[in-house]
């Protein structure tokens, strides 16, 4: 009988086991689509089968957006959890600030994590005043454009090669009975997709001066125009999606409801749980087929600081086991992630992580929007995109608004 368990509310405990001290440890993540909730349960299986602890798993649906609220709020009250996933970046730096998350320099000094990571931003992410707060577990990247077989073979259309191919395709799948489009009513997830479309038209140069340096002059320039222009056009094929979470707007996709979808590699791991094969029942375009780059984003975890020490072993052997070369393979593989480590064995990955991988050896590689924007910024920006995206804002009015966003970025 496993000891995965999901038990609501429950804190990290410690309870006697023969001469050592065993502990339920609760992970609490928004890791709940197919795939995702293939790739969590590799990371207890391994706990669990390697360690005398407890994994108590503690998933909430909804996506971060939903989630990290939830988790500061235990944190801040004073019932924290035993770790917790966040997006590697600035979302915690106010509970480092406060001293609530336990400082894991010794760990990542013990195993040698400065020359293990890759790349090494991702561990700067980790990293306030020189100590390491957290364990970067994956490498994802927004820049997807997974598009349906089945949709163009029942449009009679061949699959686009590129972005620009997919949008003249458009009508055709309409006039078919396709969403051309799928895409979540979340604002995570159109702003999401607005962002991989800089990095297509106007250029990773372009949108590493936006979202790296801040610069509000490129935001309200043509390259940019051009980019508030595709989002127009894209807004009108989204027209029908009618669905809120990215994983119901994937499954769109891989029924061949819609023709395509920008999301990250995360939804490759529902493409792999329904069965389908990549290069065959599906197609994986980074970049959009345009500017063949990804952005270096992804998955960490903290561990709030606990009185009992016990926990605080505990706390240290996940996060010493979440980096293990083993471990790494096992849940990137399903959860369709590039692994953090560059030294080790993924024969076992299907053409789409390939494609990722090939264009992070050639460093061919970005940061990712919530590496260097603050939660602040990144929440005005998500409610633009939110307004745009539902409403006949013009591409004039939206690129202003964002301009200004930009300039006023903290």
């Amino acid at each position: 009988m496993t000891r995965f368990a999901s038990l609501a509310g429950m804190t990290a405990i410690s309870v006697a086991a023969g001469s050592a001290w065993a502990v339920e440890l609760e992970v609490m993540h928004w890791w709940t689509s197919g795939g995702e909730a293939a790739a969590v349960a590799e990371f207890a299986r391994h706990f669990e089968e390697r360690t005398d602890h407890t994994w108590v798993d503690g998933a909430i649906a909804g996506g971060g957006a939903v989630a990290r609220p939830i988790m500061v709020s235990r944190i801040l009250g004073g019932d924290p959890m035993g770790a917790f996933q966040f997006n590697h970046g600035r979302q915690a730096e106010e509970l480092i600030e406060a001293g609530l998350l336990l400082d894991l320099t010794d760990v990542a000094e013990a195993q040698g994590w400065r020359d293990i990571v890759r790349p090494s931003n991702l561990l700067d992410a980790c990293t306030v005043d020189g100590r390491i707060y957290c364990v970067p577990v994956n490498i994802h990247s927004w820049q997807w454009l997974w598009l349906s077989h089945k949709a163009f073979e029942d449009a009679g259309l061949e699959v686009p090669s590129d972005w620009f191919e997919f949008v003249e395709a458009a009508p055709a799948l309409r006039e078919a009975g396709k969403i051309p489009l799928a895409l979540g009513g979340q604002p995570w997830q159109s702003t999401g997709a607005f962002n991989v479309m800089a990095v297509a038209i106007a250029g990773p140069e372009a949108y590493a001066q936006v979202m790296g340096e801040k610069n509000a002059e490129v935001a309200r320039g043509e390259d940019y125009a051009r980019v508030f222009e595709a989002a127009v056009a894209a807004r009108e094929m989204a027209q029908g999606s009618n669905v809120q979470e990215w994983q119901q707007a994937t499954n769109l996709v891989i029924t061949g409801q819609a023709g395509g979808q920008i999301m990250g590699d995360w939804a490759q791991g529902d493409f792999q749980v329904a069965g389908q094969v990549a290069g065959e029942d599906y197609s994986c375009l980074p970049g959009l087929g345009v500017n063949e780059v990804i952005s270096a984003g992804g998955d960490a975890f903290y561990f709030p600081v606990h009185s009992d020490p016990a926990v605080t072993e505990a706390q240290k052997e996940l996060a010493a086991l979440l980096l293990d070369p083993e471990v790494q393979v096992d849940f990137n593989l399903a959860k369709g992630s590039l692994p953090v480590r560059g030294d080790v064995n993924l024969d076992a990955a299907n053409d789409c992580m390939r494609k990722g991988l090939e264009i992070l050896a050639a460093g061919a590689v970005l940061p990712d929007g919530v590496t260097t924007l603050s939660p602040d910024t990144t929440g005005q920006i998500d409610d633009l995109m939110a307004e745009f995206w539902s409403t006949s804002m013009t591409a004039e009015q939206a690129q202003e608004r964002y301009a200004a966003i930009i300039e006023a970025a903290d």
